[in-house]
């Protein structure tokens, strides 16, 4: 029977479960099998937060377009939304909500042309 070597494939793995680990707190970044639990999980978390992320940024930005509406135009937001698409105003949330801070006179002209 043939003796596999195999040691510097598992240090290697070992070594980059290891890496990742670095700023861990306790065991969780010197032992390798609870370090590799703790990156399983770490990187579940980054995959929902990625998708958590753009969720808040669009509530976010329609809550700016809904302040700026309803202090100026006195109508709701999503009012304001439908008669952007029924002019065939396509801007999307964030570029509103841009102008809502920055730049209110553009979103005040299309808030206009709307009345």
């Amino acid at each position: 029977m043939v003796h596999i070597k195999r040691g510097n494939v598992a240090r290697k793995r070992r070594k980059k479960i290891l890496f990742l680990a670095k700023g861990f707190r306790g065991t969780h970044s010197k032992l390798f099998r609870v370090a590799n639990e703790q990156i399983l999980k770490a990187l579940r978390y980054t995959y929902i937060g990625r998708k958590h992320k753009k969720i808040k940024f669009r509530q976010l930005w329609i809550i700016r377009i809904n302040s700026i509406v309803r202090k100026f135009c006195l109508i709701k937001y999503s009012s304001f939304i439908s008669q952007l698409r029924y002019m065939k105003i396509l801007l999307n949330r964030k570029m509103l909500a841009q102008f809502a801070i920055f730049d209110t006179i553009i979103l005040l002209n299309l808030i206009k042309k709307n009345n």
